[in-house]
């Protein structure tokens, strides 16, 4: 079928445009970019074919074969851009000599983990590797990656650009690199696939609480870097936290979306041969060390998803494990759950202690305000609680975020029961 031409629309059980195009972006990137040997404009002419089907499919209806027919569109701009440059003729010749049938895929019929290798080359940063990636391979928007890295927009946008010139100067091979090149990537490939999972589990913005498809990726391209890294318990680690922290999600919302808090979940729906298979996982990575900052969340997702009852959760251990992690990393988000855990281990005052200064490295996050009006509330506190819930629903750009973060203030405003045991 030419580019032109479509199918019948989508039914109501299949995809929309935005999710089709989503999860084919980098299968399209992928080809292209091994095809042409160029990284830089494959991006470019991949977003421009993203845009074009945007446009068209859901006026004309979506294509037979919708990878094939963005594959076209986006070589055919190729073509027009080896076209254009001042060394025509023997671009062309060489374009010539390309054949029009895609080459042969990676193997398992997938570039993303190529992608994903490659855009965490060795001559870039990880502050500028991490975006690229997340934008080539997970599909996020600018806005999301900054949400992400808690930085300005433009921030991002500047750093994806340089990375793509660097990527594209690089002249890399599209494949994936030796098995002794591989180690100093994969601390930024970790990165990109955990905020890739996250991004998914609770998204940062939107009508949804969490997006299943961004989770399911991130869960599915793991999968393959421990297919190729069977030996490494970080690795095996992040498999076994996405794994212990998924197994929740069907007990996560209720009937229409709204947002359930872990302590109010009914745990029998739990996915309950994910977390068979997180527990494994994570025990034999423990096993295999050294420890590492997935393992040791992996570790506390498996604490909660082994206790039968919420009142059952063993608090002592988790608040160890975040305390560990915290020394490891000092990200002021794992200071936030240490926070959480203290109050629920020691009391609602340990807890407010820690969240002291915390604005100094997370800003006016909404997490921060939501997670201390939590504790405020468990401390007695409701008329300071409620300001901290409206702080809070009012700066996260997650509907459901704020559904839950409104009610919660109403409730106190009203003298309504006390909250769940835990935040959401």
């Amino acid at each position: 079928m030419s580019p032109g031409s479509a199918g019948p629309s989508p039914g109501p059980s299949e995809p929309s445009t935005e999710d089709l195009l989503r999860r084919l972006a980098p299968q399209v990137l992928g080809r292209v970019a091994r095809r042409y040997r160029d990284f830089a404009a494959a991006e470019d002419a991949t977003q421009e074919a993203l845009l074009a089907a945007a446009t068209t499919w859901p006026a004309e209806g979506t294509p037979d074969n919708p990878l094939g027919w963005l594959i076209r569109v986006a070589s055919r701009r190729m073509a027009d851009r080896y076209r254009s440059e001042e060394a025509r003729r023997r671009r062309e010749d060489l374009a010539a000599s390309w054949s029009l049938t895609p080459p042969d895929p990676a193997p398992g019929g997938d570039d993303s983990l190529i992608l994903m290798f490659m855009c965490c080359h060795p001559s870039l940063t990880p502050a500028s590797a991490i975006p690229l990636t997340l934008r080539a391979v997970g599909g996020l928007t600018t806005r999301e990656i900054a949400a992400a890295f808690l930085v300005p927009e433009a921030t991002v946008a500047q750093r994806i650009s340089r990375a793509k010139a660097k990527v594209a100067a690089s002249a890399e091979p599209f494949t994936l690199p030796a098995a002794d090149e591989r180690p100093q990537r994969l601390r930024s490939v970790l990165h990109v696939l955990y905020l890739l999972f996250n991004e998914g589990y609770a998204t940062s913005g939107g009508p949804d609480l969490a997006r299943a498809d961004l989770s399911g990726e991130a869960i599915r391209l793991t999968r393959g870097v421990r297919a190729a890294l069977p030996d490494d318990p970080e690795v095996t680690g992040l498999l076994a936290l996405m794994l212990l922290s998924d197994a929740r999600r069907p007990a996560r919302t209720g009937p229409d979306g709204e947002l359930i808090p872990l302590a109010d979940q009914d745990r029998s729906r739990w996915d309950r041969p994910l977390i068979t298979e997180g527990v494994a996982l994570i025990t034999d990575a423990l096993r295999r060390g050294p420890l590492g900052e997935y393992q040791i969340q992996a570790a506390i997702a498996a604490v909660h998803d082994q206790a039968s009852r919420h009142e059952d959760t063993n608090w002592s251990e988790i608040l160890a494990l975040y305390d560990r992690l915290e020394r490891m990393t000092a990200n002021p988000m794992v200071t936030l759950n240490r926070a959480v855990a203290a109050a629920m281990a020691d009391g609602p005052a340990a807890g407010l202690a820690l969240l002291a200064g915390l604005e100094d490295r997370l800003g006016d996050h909404h997490r921060l305000h939501a997670v201390r009006g939590h504790l405020l509330e468990l401390a007695g506190d409701t008329t300071a609680a409620v300001v901290e819930f409206r702080a809070a629903a009012e700066r996260t750009a997650n509907r459901r975020e704020q559904e839950y973060l409104t009610l919660q203030a109403a409730r106190l405003a009203a003298g309504g029961p006390p909250a769940p045991a835990s935040p959401a």
